[in-house]
């Protein structure tokens, strides 16, 4: 038994003797047979879905198959050690997970055990599994989760409490936006939790690394089923992940969750279901493969005051092959979920960052959940880029292009300039408009296209020092007045003659 087995296994040991409303009766059952980490059970007729099961020498498993001839089960650890004959015995509890304070800024496997070689004292538990808020209990989207990404918060907004999907070919910059919209919630008081699914240790030893750097893993708690890990582990970790950010919302607080990336869950939970002889459906998923992650993504929204008023925010990523969105797992997603950020490989390689295909990217919830002040700025933006591209398309093939269509080609070159942005740099809401102001209004008609960002990070450094203060009142207000306005035009203007004087 290898340690990381180990150590789950004195986990849940030490969890369970800590219960206590100890039963006095156990029920036991026999292994029929075990391999590749999945085990049939004669006995354990009072099991129910989801509970933990102890077998010899602190190997647990998790119930999935509740049938007349016994229960079929997957292993949590060791999954090699056990063998057909064995005693296993029920809980009577479902699998359950640390939540609270005491989890933020640690980094813990689907079970809770913490993977960063720290001690972990939580006081709460929560089962991983629990039924999503009732209709009735909910109150709108109305209050705007800024990602700090330009393209994203004006064009597709995300409100508190909504389900914006981020759909991509692998190497796209997926990940990116949801890392950088939970650097972005750095004192917005809005608790993170990345749920990554089986990805690299190395890939999220960087993750770590950089939320780290930027300040943000003192709100953030990461919870972590690696490639390494086994399949069991991987299905339950977006589960747990919610579980966490969950109790979040219903003790009052805004809370923001990713799943990272749920095309790895779906194949976690295929390799499951086979093994279970569960029978298969296209591309082999399971029949329920679509409950897999209606039911988890149904658990995100905004309560109403008199709960609370939390929220949960999901951002679920979900990687295409080829581009290909009419996909199984895609389409299914797609369908849950209040909208989707699409972000397309040839915009990527041509350098546009990020990637966002205007067309094909929107949000259900719209401008209900924008600011009013981005909401004047940003009113023909989606237009003016969509019209943008489809005459870009059509300039490459001919060079008679008449002056309105010149124009309208200058205009979208320099607004897809000002779109581009770095990774782990976000934005205010504030800075935000300043640019779109700028550029909406023709102020950057004269600067060349290859200057514009060089322009752009001056302009915010110009009005950084010189107009905080209007900068402060827009972020305060979230409104733009005829006053502050006329300051940003002043600002603007300000900034071109100091720049022309240089």
């Amino acid at each position: 038994m290898d340690t990381a087995a180990k150590q789950i296994g004195a986990t849940l040991r030490r969890r369970l003797e800590a219960y206590e409303n100890k039963p006095i009766v156990y029920e036991y059952g026999t292994v029929l047979s075990a391999g590749d980490g999945v085990v049939r059970i004669a006995g354990l007729a009072h099991s129910r879905y989801g509970e933990l099961i102890a077998f010899e020498n602190d190997v647990f498993g998790m119930t999935l198959d509740l049938e007349l001839g016994g229960v079929g089960a997957v292993l949590l650890n060791s999954v090699d050690d056990v063998r057909a004959g064995e005693r296993v015995c029920g809980t009577g509890r479902v699998v359950e997970v640390p939540v609270g304070e005491e989890l933020l800024g640690r980094v813990v496997d689907p079970i809770g055990t913490p993977i960063d070689g720290k001690p972990l004292a939580a006081s709460r538990m929560r089962p991983v599994e629990s039924p999503a808020p009732r209709i009735i209990d909910r109150h709108g989207v109305n209050e705007p989760l800024m990602t700090g990404l330009l393209a994203v918060d004006s064009i597709i907004p995300i409100g508190r409490g909504q389900r914006e999907l981020i759909i991509g070919d692998r190497q796209t910059g997926k990940s990116t936006i949801a890392i950088d919209t939970i650097i972005n919630q750095r004192g917005k008081g809005v608790l993170c939790v990345y749920a990554a699914i089986g990805q690299k240790v190395s890939t999220l030893a960087q993750i770590y690394e950089t939320l780290s750097a930027a300040g943000a893993m003192e709100y953030t708690v990461i919870v972590a089923a690696t490639a390494g890990d086994c399949a069991a582990l991987q299905y339950l970790a977006p589960y747990a992940g919610c579980a966490v950010a969950e109790q979040f919302m219903y003790d009052g607080r805004d809370a923001l969750i990713v799943y990272d990336d749920l095309s790895k869950h779906a194949v976690a939970y295929r390799a499951m279901s086979l093994l279970l002889h569960r029978p298969p459906g296209r591309e082999a998923y399971p029949g329920d493969v679509f409950y897999l992650h209606s039911r988890l993504l149904e658990r995100a929204g905004h309560l109403r005051a008199e709960l609370g008023g939390g929220s949960l925010t999901a951002l679920p990523i979900v990687e295409t092959m080829a581009g290909d969105i009419s996909a199984y797992i895609p389409t299914n997603v797609i369908s849950i979920t209040d909208g989707q950020i699409y972000l397309e490989p040839e915009l990527f390689h041509a350098g546009v960052r990020p990637a966002v295909n205007v067309g094909l990217s929107v949000s259900r919830v719209g401008s209900a959940a924008q600011k009013k002040a981005m909401r004047k700025v940003a009113k023909s933006l989606r237009l003016t880029l969509a019209q943008f591209r489809e005459l870009q398309v059509f300039a490459q093939f001919g060079s008679d292009i008449d002056a309105v269509t010149r124009g309208i080609l200058d205009n979208g070159e320099r607004l897809s300039e000002t779109l581009k942005q770095n990774q782990h740099e976000p934005l205010r809401m504030s800075e935000q408009v300043l640019l779109l102001f700028a550029v909406m209004n023709g102020s950057l008609k004269d600067v060349p296209c290859e200057n514009v960002r060089a322009f752009n990070a001056g302009l915010l450094h110009y009005a950084g020092t010189r107009f905080a203060k209007l900068l402060d009142a827009i972020e305060e207000t979230g409104d733009l007045d005829d006053a502050q306005t006329a300051g940003l035009r002043e600002c603007i203007e300000g900034y071109r003659l100091t720049r022309s004087g240089d």
